[in-house]
């Protein structure tokens, strides 16, 4: 790990052209320059992004935003069951036949190996929502 200032927005938006879709929407909703890897931070976005477009759809939308303490990314897929919510991060785990289950598995070390958090609950309208914090940011 190498942490240096990351401009979330940018590598959003960076992240988001690599993403497999033709319709399917992002919207940055944050200005944060945060203490990252910024490769390991670009591998966690596109893993998200591309969880989203597979599971909500090439007509998805993904919201990156602030919270007090990090940033959340959040869609407006089908969402995760309350009752799945802690065991998506681990190996193998995948709702897609043709999944591998790493995708998350994959978010979860990044978080972890930045010492952060992350959590999964219900998107504002309903999707999934990822809410990474303890993270550190540049004033």
């Amino acid at each position: 790990m190498e942490p240096r200032p990351v401009d979330i927005s940018s590598l959003v938006d960076q992240c988001w052209k690599i993403v497999p879709t033709d319709v399917a929407t992002h919207t940055v909703q944050t200005t944060q320059l945060i203490q990252a890897d910024e490769t390991r931070l670009q591998q966690l976005l596109e893993k998200r992004f591309r969880n989203s477009v597979e599971h909500g759809g090439d007509s998805v939308a993904v919201t990156v935003g602030d919270l007090d303490d990090g940033f959340h990314i959040e869609d407006d897929s089908p969402g995760i069951p309350e009752a799945d919510r802690e065991t998506v991060f681990e190996g193998g785990y995948s709702t897609n036949t043709e999944g591998t289950g790493l995708g998350l598995s994959i978010v979860d070390e990044i978080v972890e190996a930045h010492g952060w958090n992350v959590r999964v609950t219900e998107g504002t309208d309903g999707g999934a929502r990822f809410e990474i914090t303890g993270v550190e940011r540049i004033e």
